[in-house]
This record gives C-alpha cells, structure tokens and sequence, in this order.
C-alpha cells in the first residue's frame, strides 16, 4: 500500500497520478466503447435528432458531474477509514461510530448488499469492456464478425490465468498506456468537434431539461443507458487506498473528465453528420489509417479496466473475510506491496462467471442492459451511507446536506429506476448474482455468531479452569497455544486436549485474534496480555481489516513469562467444528446446511494464520445451532 503523505514532492505525487490513471480510471474511461451507441441503438432506441442527441449529451456531461465529480471525488472520499475507501471500509468506519443505534443493523445489510452488488460489476465489467473493444474487429472487417466472441474469451482466460503471478511488473504499463489512450480518445474528439463546433452548445443543462420536457417517457427510458457513461464511479472510492485521495482527484479532473467529454461530444457531432456511424461511433471516429491501432489501443485499455475490477474483488474479498462476512480462504501475498494479493477461489469463480456471461449475451450490447443495475444499486446504496456520515459524524448542517442529498438521492433513483426497465433483458442477472452473495454474506455472518453464542453457552471461566487443570493435569515442557475465536471462557480444543490426553504444557497461552474496525495496527499496540497464574496467560493480537494475520510474526513481539516464543518448542492447538444442522430456533434448516457446508470448505486456520504446518494438533467437535 503506498501512503497519502508518499509524494510531497512533486514527482511522487505525478506518479501517483498516472498509476490511479492506469488502475481506477479503467472502468468509466472505456464507456465511450459503447455508451453513446447503447442510448440510441440498444434495447430503447432513439431517434437521432438534435434534440435527442444534444439532450443525451447534455445528461452524460451533467451526471459525471454531479455523480463523479460531486458526490465521489468532493465528498465521499473525505470519508475515508484512515486513507482506505469502499463501501465495506465505510461500513466499518460508520460501525466503530454509531454502533448500538437502533438502525445500525440496517445499515450493515445495506453495506453487505452494495459489496454484493460489486461482485456482480467485478463480473460484468471484464466481459462487457473486452467484448465493447474486441467489437471493433467486426467494425472493421465484418467478415471477422465470428471472430468476436473466441478473441473475447481467449484475452479473458489468459488475463485470469496471469493474475497467481502477481500483477506488480505489469501494472507499472497501465498508467503509461491509459494516458495514451486517454489522449488518443480526446483527440479523436476533438477532430470530430473542430468538423461540427456547434456540438459544444449540447453541454448546456437546458438540452438536457428540453429533452426530458418534449419526450419524457423516451428520455427516462435513456437513462438507463446514459449512465453507462459514470460506470466505475464506486471504483475511485474503492481504490483510495491505493493511490491517495489527492492524486485520483488530480487524474480526474486534469485528464480523465476533458478526455471523456471532448470523445462524446466528438461522438456526437459525428452522429450528427452522419447518421450511419451508429453501429460504432467510437470506432467511426477514427480515420482509415488509424483503425487498426485504435482497435489495438481500446483494447489495452479495456484489459487493464478488467484487471483493476479483478484486483479490487480480491481487495474487497480480503475485507469481507477479516469483517467476518466470508469465510476464510488462502490469500497468496504476489508482492512486498502489500495491496498485491491473489485468492485463488475468486479468481477462478470470476473467470467461470465471466466466460459464462460472454457465451451466454454474446455482444456487449446485450450485456450492458445488465450492467447498469449493479452500479446504480450500488451507487444509491452509498447515498444511504453518505447521509449517516453527514448528520451523524460529520455534523453538517442540515441547510448543506439536505439539498445535496436530495440531489444525489433523485438522481440516483431516476437511474435505478429507469434500469429497472431493462431486467427482462439480461438485468436480472447482477440483480440474481447479487442475491445469491447477499444470501452467503449475511448466511456466514449469522452463522458465526450462533456458533459463538452456542459455544460462550456451556463455556466455564478460564480462571476457575485454570486452578482446577493444574492440579489434575501433568504438567510437560515447552509451550502451548489454544486459538479461540472470543476473549472469554474455555477454547474447546484445551478442554478436549486435557479430557483425552491428560497433560499441560508449562505455559498454556489463550489466543485470540481481534480485527478491528481499521485498515492498519501500529505494532506497538498489537498484542494485549493477561496472566491467568498457574502458567495460564490470554493473548489478543489485534489486525486491521487490509492486514495479513501472521501469528508467528506477531508473536515475536510479545513478551510473557518463560522467554520469547520459540517456533520449534510451540504447539498450536486449533479446534475444527463440524456443524450438524438442527431445527434449533436459529436458523432456516437450509442456511444452517449452506453455512456447514461453507465452513467444511473454508481455509483451514493454519494456513490462514500462517502457523508452521509441523507444529499444529488439530482437535474436531460437534456442534449444532
């Protein structure tokens, strides 16, 4: 993770700017692939006329100001987790601060729904760019047309099957090629503009009003495609943490937003002249000489916005996982960078996921119609976690925030609503794939607290254990570790291990590991130390929700009676619950078997924690809940 104060100095702070260019403008600066073609020619065609065409432009240039602009780069990234971004880490930044308000439990479904919602673009979007650029083959040699969709998928398995290598050496490339795709794309406009200057008179508000007020059905219908051109909005705030909240607003502002705008208008003064661009008006806005290497850049481009979808579900995954909203899974660190990471169960989910939506829609303007209902759902979401930032952290004063909010909440809910429109088309699919991941988060969340509830039940205190184990048990040398997962009570794998094998070592350790509600733990407050007498002693290691949970490492610093931890003398001491499904009161019968089978196939603890395989006893139980 680079730090905000990593480029006082200018250069730092330019490179910084174009690598956010390279990973967080990927999404929204290949829009112009197909916005402009799906508003006039998708399921809710246009007609093409001046009114439609300065109306429409006139919309996308006003949304990506009040949406981007506004919303995401003035003021929901000051709401940052100490530098980090995304819906999960505002979660839990509004969770450490409101906590036991009486509504708080809403806004935690809310948050889970809007990382669902996620998952869902994190599979349309590599689909849907690389489709939206491959395309142009067709453009340009239609008897390639057949082509299309074998290219599409061999670029996305190749693209999934690098990601294990670690993407570090190859994203140092993304910046330098989104800047040239950027530039190319504003260029491109700007010809296109200088042939028809009056275009420029579209981004006045009132076409947009005039539109609105001469075919109102017509133009709510188009915006659902209109707001393909702020797709990947979400992404500047999720990558915050990355790159730091001055040089994405900088990269926006500088290059990104002139460089979308001068293409759409160049887009639309094209269409303007000649109507028969509509199949490809990105694409027709290039000379003969010139499209080829257009193909070629546009196709870079939408391959690195894939690759920054991908990072950030593995970001988001790692969130999920060490908030307790997903069980654990192996996480290969791929660079010292510790934002560099690999989860080899997502990555093959998602390639499986995205290979299936491109066999199955088989043109990127089929897929579009799904893809603006994950990102306006998620987008309205975020609203709803704005206004508990402005009144209840922020304090702002109602005369302020209530007008924004109802900017951002109208708005909103006209594209929600006008996406609505298009479920029968393919918008079911983020809205299913969205259920069915709400329906695992909140199913392991639950499931987790039952378990723990289940096992605080019967559990003894540990100092009334402790006196009565010493005196009943041999004591051996060397050190043990009992994992558990709350600070209080027996761990079950010291009960069963004191029940079948009668023996203590010297020093018993109860360690718990914490998580809290923060990206990052200084290391001087990592660990928290209790002496239980009777050579019984609780540990609590406590990570932040972007840290890697090695214990041995952790360990190193703490300091209790007997000497340092030694690796080779330790024993780790993990307890495994298989779940039997019961028709306790707790949960539906079917998510208690979905939650069992889901902890049957989490990571097992010693890899997680990553405890050295020869020093671990693994001790199993039964529980029901």
């Amino acid at each position: 993770m680079l730090s905000h104060d990593h480029g006082h100095h200018h250069g730092g702070k330019i490179a910084l700017a174009v690598g956010a260019i390279g990973v967080v403008f990927g999404d929204i600066g290949t829009s112009p692939l197909y916005a402009m073609r799906d508003t006039f020619a998708g399921h809710h065609k246009l007609p093409l006329d001046q009114l439609h065409l300065f109306g429409i432009i006139s919309l996308m240039f006003w949304s990506m100001m009040v949406i981007v602009t506004l919303k995401y780069v003035s003021i929901i990234m000051r709401a940052d987790n100490k530098g980090e971004g995304g819906s999960l880490a505002l979660l839990a930044l509004i969770n450490s601060n409101i906590s036991g308000k009486s509504w708080s439990s809403g806004i935690v479904l809310l948050g889970v729904f809007a990382t669902a919602l996620f998952y869902g673009d994190s599979m349309i979007t590599p689909a849907v760019s690389v489709m939206g650029a491959i395309e142009g083959v067709a453009v340009y040699n239609p008897s390639m047309s057949h082509w299309v969709v074998p290219i599409v998928v061999g670029i996305l398995v190749f693209l999934f099957m690098i990601q294990s290598r670690g993407t570090a050496k190859v994203a140092r490339m993304f910046g330098p090629v989104m800047l040239i795709y950027f530039a190319t794309i504003a260029t491109l406009g700007v010809v296109s503009i200088a042939q028809t200057p009056e275009v420029i008179l579209a981004l006045s508000p009132h076409h947009a009003a005039n539109m609105f007020l001469a075919d109102p059905f017509r133009g709510f219908l188009a915006m659902g495609s209109a707001v393909l051109a702020v797709t990947g909005a979400e992404a500047l705030y999720a990558d915050m943490g990355h790159f730091g909240r001055s040089p994405i607003r900088v990269s926006w502002l500088v290059i990104v937003l002139p460089a979308l705008v001068c293409n759409y208008l160049g887009q639309a003064a094209l269409l303007s002249r000649s109507p028969a661009a509509l199949e490809s008006p990105f694409y027709y806005l290039a000379p003969d000489w010139f499209q080829w290497p257009l193909l070629a850049i546009a196709s870079a481009a939408a391959v690195i916005a894939s690759q920054a979808v991908i990072t950030g579900a593995f970001s988001v995954t790692q969130q999920a996982i060490q908030l307790g909203f997903i069980p654990r899974m192996s996480i290969k660190y791929t660079s010292v960078n510790a934002g560099q990471i690999y989860i080899p169960v997502i990555n093959t989910a998602l390639m499986i996921a995205v290979i299936v939506l491109v066999l199955m829609f088989q043109k990127s303007s089929n897929l579009t119609a799904a893809y603006g209902i994950a990102v306006t759902g998620a987008m309205a979401i975020d609203n709803v976690l704005l206004a508990v930032v402005l009144f209840q952290m922020w304090k702002w004063r109602p005369w302020l925030s209530v007008p924004l909010l109802v900017l951002f909440f109208s708005l909103d809910a006209a594209y929600l609503s006008a996406n609505f429109t298009k479920i029968p088309d393919g918008g079911w699919v983020p809205l299913a794939m969205g259920l069915a991941i709400f329906t695992l988060l909140t199913t392991w969340s639950r499931g987790r607290a039952l378990m723990r509830q289940n096992m605080a039940e019967g559990s003894i205190p540990m100092e009334i254990f402790a006196k009565s184990a010493h005196s009943s048990a041999t004591r051996v040398a060397g050190t043990a570790i009992f994992m558990a997962s709350t600070n209080s009570g027996v761990p079950s794998a010291l009960l069963h291990n004191i029940k079948h094998n009668k023996v203590l070592h010297e020093r018993v350790v109860i360690l718990t590991v914490a998580i809290q509600d923060v990206p990052y733990i200084y290391t001087g407050s990592r660990a928290s130390i209790k002496d239980l007498g009777q050579g019984f002693h609780r540990v609590t290691l406590k990570f932040g929700f972007l840290e890697e949970t090695d214990i041995p490492t952790a360990l190193k610093s703490v300091e209790i009676p007997g000497g340092p931890f030694e690796m080779m003398k330790t024993s780790f001491f993990l307890s495994r619950q298989t779940l039997i499904a019961s028709s306790k009161p707790g949960m539906a019968i079917w998510r208690e078997k979905l939650f069992a089978w889901m902890l049957r196939n989490a990571a097992s603890a010693m890899e997680f924690f990553r405890l050295p395989s020869n020093r671990v006893v693994e001790l199993g139980s039964q529980i029901e809940i």
